[in-house]
């Protein structure tokens, strides 16, 4: 089963991308092959079901040093190199830590990705800024393709 969980902070504008993604995705009907989580600005107890997941995607909100809006894909070691050095996103010390501990444990999944999107703003709102809303079902195709991919092989 592939493990699906959004990232971020609902009350940050752009950081609620990961959560936003999990929400359209949910609402659409998700894969049967994937299970669906918001994870919120995330924590320890999620440790569990990444080391129980054949397969894990995350969705966040991460500089990207490009225009807003803009969704990248990292796969496995990319996405180690992604969150290893300069931090990106607020949340990458506690994914992180998650990916670290299932590696340590021998239980990180070798099929696993991030799906990034750059914010235009992480300010005090409820809503994402209009490219990051744009770019919303952009992540979602993305999430989907991954999931379709993995499943087939």
């Amino acid at each position: 089963m592939v493990f699906v969980l959004g990232i971020g902070n609902r009350l940050l504008g752009d950081d609620g991308a990961g959560p936003a993604v999990i929400d359209r995705l949910v609402s659409e009907g998700g894969q049967s092959y994937a299970t669906y989580r918001d994870g919120g600005t995330i924590g320890l107890a999620l440790l569990s079901r990444i080391e129980d997941a054949s397969a894990f995607i995350a969705i966040d909100a991460a500089e990207l040093n490009a225009a807003p809006g803009t969704v990248r894909v990292f796969e496995a070691e990319a996405m180690d190199a992604q969150l290893s050095g300069a931090k990106h996103t607020v949340h990458e010390v506690a994914l992180s830590d998650l990916l670290s501990a299932a590696a340590l444990a021998g239980t990180l999944p070798a099929r696993r990705a991030l799906v990034a999107i750059q914010p235009a703003t992480v300010e005090w709102g409820l809503s994402a800024s209009p490219a990051v809303a744009d770019a919303i079902p952009v992540a979602c195709a993305a999430v989907s393709e991954l999931v379709k991919r993995w499943a087939q092989s």
